[in-house]
């Protein structure tokens, strides 16, 4: 029996659904409050509805939540969730083969504990430092199965952030990844600041300008380069979107005072960690307000280069504050259980284990 899932709709959605269920209007906003802040398991948990309602909303819909099928723990605190994107009965993937697992990591730091979410499974981008860009392009995920990811993990009432940093390029599934985000910060969804959610993309400009007109989240650009050819032999979306006109187009946004724009920046030893690099970075910025993540390198196979060392980091960070861009590095979480940025590869054929939820 296909069922649809409930989580990941918006209130729009969730009026359509109680218009067929022959239910009032009002009903939507009972069924998001069941789903979003009770957290409710089931369709029948939904007291305040009719019977009749309920068993007829439970023959065509469920709640959708899937705990995660397998979980890594780092030495660091960091833990790595693996999700399967099918579930009995209904797909959290959209327009791919199915079958594919997303991974999920949670990072916590002192007072901040942060989600980084996937928004596809795999990558169309082929960055060529990436494991999930390794794998080619499998689906995207539905904005059930990136709510699922934030809402199914035991720690998830005590999420402070969450980064679309994950598998997959966020441009690229605009759709699902806006309708997850209004689930994340409506009054009548999980009511979260946009200022605690970041979405990261390589610069795909119709949906990234998509994202700026039409949320108040932060944004983060992966840059790696300010050298074209060099970035293009890193990066090939640098033909389709050069970080140039990318960052071009960013002057045209406020990101001084409500929402705040990163450019995430790899180092790579004897690659693009020399002062050269630092001052076409800074010279890239110019006009934009924008902070620098300098981020170290996780080894993947078939990829021969190695992280700059942290004299050489801290040496290019020196040169961009003095530059007048603020710039810091990034601290390293979950290497040794590869939930590190760029080692997500999730695994194909994940096998459900006993005491996991589905629908």
């Amino acid at each position: 029996m296909v069922r649809k899932p409930l989580i990941g709709m918006t209130l729009g959605e969730l009026e359509s659904v109680a218009a067929e269920a022959g239910l009032r209007r009002f009903a939507a906003k009972q069924i998001a409050r069941r789903l979003y802040v009770n957290r409710s398991q089931s369709v029948s948990e939904m007291t305040e509805l009719p019977k009749a309602s309920r068993e007829w909303l439970e023959e065509h819909y469920c709640v959708g939540l899937q705990a995660p099928i397998a979980e890594a723990r780092s030495t660091d605190g960091t833990v790595k969730y693996l999700f399967a994107t099918r579930g009995e009965g209904f797909d959290f993937l959209d327009g791919g083969a199915g079958g594919r697992d997303v991974e999920a990591v949670y990072i916590p730091d002192r007072e901040r504990a942060t989600l980084c979410v996937s928004s596809q499974a795999g990558c169309r981008m082929g960055c060529r430092f990436c494991m999930t860009g390794r794998q080619g392009f499998h689906g995207n995920l539905t904005a059930a199965g990136i709510i699922n990811q934030v809402m199914a993990i035991p720690e998830s009432r005590t999420l402070t952030n969450i980064v679309f940093m994950g598998m997959g390029e966020p441009m690229d599934n605009i759709e699902e990844v806006l309708k997850a985000v209004e689930v994340l910060t409506a009054p009548w969804g999980l009511a979260w600041s946009p200022k605690r959610i970041t979405v990261s993309s390589i610069g795909k400009l119709d949906g990234l300008r998509r994202l700026l007109d039409e949320t108040k989240v932060h944004v983060a650009i992966s840059v790696h380069s300010p050298f074209k050819q060099e970035r293009e032999d890193l990066m090939p979306v640098e033909k389709a979107f050069p970080v140039a006109g990318v960052m071009g187009v960013m002057k045209n946004y406020d990101f001084a005072h409500q929402r705040r724009l990163s450019a995430e920046y790899i180092m790579w030893r004897g690659v693009n960690d020399d002062l050269r690099h630092a001052d076409a970075l800074a010279r890239l910025l110019k006009g934009v307000d924008c902070r620098v993540n300098l981020i170290r390198f996780h080894a993947i196979p078939g990829f021969d280069h190695v992280t700059a060392d942290t004299e050489t980091m801290e040496r290019f960070r020196d040169r961009l504050n003095e530059l007048g861009v603020t710039a810091t590095i990034r601290t390293s979480r979950g290497e040794d259980i590869e939930a590190a940025c760029g080692m997500l590869s999730g695994k194909e054929g994940a096998v459900e284990k006993e005491g996991v939820a589905n629908c």
